[in-house]
């Protein structure tokens, strides 16, 4: 059998040729969706969580804002790159099922360290607590997605002891990686700086499954081997003292399968919609 190319099946935009006018895509969709809620009312932008330019959350709120469950949403892109501004469009579907969501920003490597944002993106779910006093689902795309996987398993008693110990209850993973240890041996290790044993202790596919949770994990069917194999390995991992779940979307790759989150009838939509009234309970 072939040793697997670890480059090509990690390098989406090789594999996607179009991701650049996905991107701008995007972009003017956010602008759009930002614009409509701050014409309702309904928007507020850049609110600060942290010290450093980068560490806001933008605000959609629901129009039912005293009943409406949270949901935050952090961004891909290696945790190296790319604007929170660019996806606010993904609250689109869940602020129209009738959550509140949160659009997080992070610090990037290689100015910071994979650890350094997942401690980032617990410090904002700890800020929506004091801010909302709400139990939060968590999703994300990529990057996000693995930082998404680490806050449903945060240990929240032993770091914010004021907080619930399950403020995060629930998330769901799109796209994500588990098992840092393949990113060691290709280009992006350049700015993720990543050794072997870096790599395992942020890997929460080897951490331990966060009891009583809810987690999916979903891929596009247009994505290489690997995302499939890391979306699978997470879910059998946490099975059992987690209730998982493992998805493809058809027709999607890694960029388009975030898209039916702007969708208000889409399945998916229609999951993370579920998973959010979950946090309320």
């Amino acid at each position: 059998m072939a040793e697997l190319d670890l480059e090509a099946e990690y390098n989406n935009r090789a594999r996607v040729p179009e991701h650049a006018d996905i991107f701008l895509r995007w972009a003017r969709e956010a602008e759009d969706f930002r614009a409509e809620m701050l014409k309702a009312g309904r928007a507020e932008l850049e609110i600060p969580y942290g010290d450093t330019p980068r560490q806001t959350v933008d605000l959609f709120i629901a129009e039912d804002a005293e009943r409406a469950p949270l949901a935050l949403f952090v961004h891909g892109g290696w945790w190296r790159s790319l604007e929170p501004s660019t996806f606010s469009q993904m609250a689109r579907g869940l602020n129209a099922s009738g959550a509140t969501v949160a659009v997080v920003g992070y610090d990037l490597c290689p100015n910071v360290s994979i650890s350094a944002i997942v401690d980032e993106i617990r410090r904002a779910c700890a800020f929506l607590w004091q801010r909302l006093g709400r139990r939060m689902l968590v999703y994300g795309h990529s990057a996000g997605g693995h930082l998404a996987s680490a806050m449903v398993a945060t240990d929240w008693a032993s770091l914010y002891p004021k907080a619930p110990p399950d403020l995060v209850p629930a998330a769901y993973a799109i796209s994500g990686v588990f098992d840092l240890s393949p990113l060691v041996q290709i280009s992006v290790n350049q700015d993720l700086r990543l050794d072997a044993e870096g790599a395992r202790n942020l890997s929460p596919a080897s951490w331990p499954a966060p009891r009583g949770r809810t987690f999916d994990a979903v891929v596009g069917a247009l994505e290489s081997s690997e995302f499939k194999r890391q979306s699978q390995l997470i879910v059998q991992a946490w099975r059992g003292p987690a209730e998982t779940r493992y998805d493809e979307v058809p027709g999607t790759n890694h960029f388009t399968v975030i898209d039916p989150l702007a969708d208000p009838q889409s399945a998916m939509t229609r999951r993370v919609a579920e998973l959010a009234r979950l946090t309320a309970v």
